[in-house]
């Protein structure tokens, strides 16, 4: 079912709560069939690119946004995201709460063509999935400026040859030396999941982060016992001694040599839950909670929630077992991801987990 036949559900069920005339009904029913098969929409929507569209790293491409019936909007900003990437903002968007800063690919207008649109380039360091995020600014006269966003996973792909691929650590890689604490943001520790910092080169001269399989990277180890690759392109140290890790990309690929020497009491990692998706209503307090997530010893856990998808909200208490935010005012259901990762007393990280929340007028 598309999105378009999603919404005409959910407004038809919405009118015949209300008890409007059968005549009434069918003339508004109507209406709904033919804004879907002519394609118009009722919500500000990303139209060009396109979702699941390939574009090339470093082209411009031309962006376009249907204002269906949102109105009042004065500008729109362009972000670009990769696919798993925590959500910033910049510090003057007075539409969108926090400090960190992100940058804006391109402020669209109504005076562009197409308007509020315009030439977007495509981020030159760009590989695999990446979300563009379009958030518009709506003038509310008195009620002051709010905000409305879409958003689309593309993938992107340069178009020159891979060169050579490397790695952003030690070479070779001593994990769990004394004294030492580890440089992924913990003491080393038997159980630890980490992500292997892996760069290449190619032949425009740009350099792209490439750890993640959605890059096209695949990761071999020659000794399981050692570190084991696990979900997602990520590491487990698993048991003392040496291994290789081996990094292939693009018909080319490297190896990094890792010594492990870690304290050998047996430690699994905790498993993050961030429990079910839901759909709330605009305005209301909602709460993200961690409680089903557990560690195999019994051990404390330490907690971490970022957002992952939709325009930023603030997030209240991200280091606690529950996180809250306030759900922010949408003329159509909008869905906000949320990811979380729990940590061990003696630095084991847990995988990512993810949670969906719908916010619905």
């Amino acid at each position: 079912m598309s999105v378009n036949s999603k919404k005409f559900h959910v407004s038809n069920e919405k009118f015949e709560n209300r008890l409007f005339s059968p005549l009434h009904a069918n003339f508004l029913t109507f209406a709904l069939v033919s804004s879907v098969l002519t394609g118009q929409s009722f919500a500000f929507k990303i139209t060009e690119p396109i979702q699941g569209a390939t574009l090339t790293a470093g082209n411009t491409v031309t962006a376009r946004v249907d204002l269906g019936r949102d109105t009042g909007i004065v500008k729109v900003r362009y972000y670009w995201y990769g696919e798993q990437d925590e959500v910033l903002v910049e510090q003057d968007d007075p539409t969108a709460a926090g400090s960190i800063v992100a940058p804006v690919a391109m402020v669209g207008s109504a005076e562009q063509e197409p308007a509020f649109g315009g030439p977007l380039k495509v981020p030159q360091d760009g590989i695999g999935p990446m979300r563009l995020l379009a958030v518009a600014e709506i003038s509310r006269g008195r009620l002051g400026i709010g905000s409305v966003f879409d958003e689309v996973i593309v993938k992107v792909d340069p178009s020159a040859a891979l060169t050579t691929i490397d790695f952003e650590t030690d070479k070779p890689l001593h994990l769990g030396r004394a004294g030492q604490s580890s440089a992924f943001g913990h003491v080393d520790s038997m159980g630890k999941i980490f992500e292997l910092p892996v760069v290449a080169d190619f032949a425009d001269g740009v350099t792209r982060h490439i750890s993640t399989p959605a890059s096209g990277t695949r990761y071999t180890s020659s000794n399981d016992k050692v570190i084991q690759v696990v979900a997602n392109g990520l590491l487990q140290i698993v048991g003392n001694g040496r291994t290789a890790i081996t990094v292939s990309n693009r018909d080319k690929q490297a190896s990094l040599d890792v010594d492990v020497k870690v304290n050998d009491e047996p430690n699994e990692p905790p498993i993050a839950d961030a429990g079910f998706d839901k759909s709330v209503k605009a305005g209301s307090r909602v709460k993200l909670s961690g409680l089903k997530s557990r560690d195999p010893e019994g051990e404390a856990l330490y907690y971490s929630w970022s957002q992952v998808r939709g325009s930023k909200v603030s997030l209240l208490d991200a280091n606690n077992l529950e996180a809250s935010f306030l759900a922010p005012i949408v003329s159509e259901p909008r869905t906000y991801r949320f990811k979380l990762r729990v940590t061990d007393k003696k630095g084991a990280d847990s995988l990512p987990t993810f949670v969906d929340v719908t916010v619905e007028p």
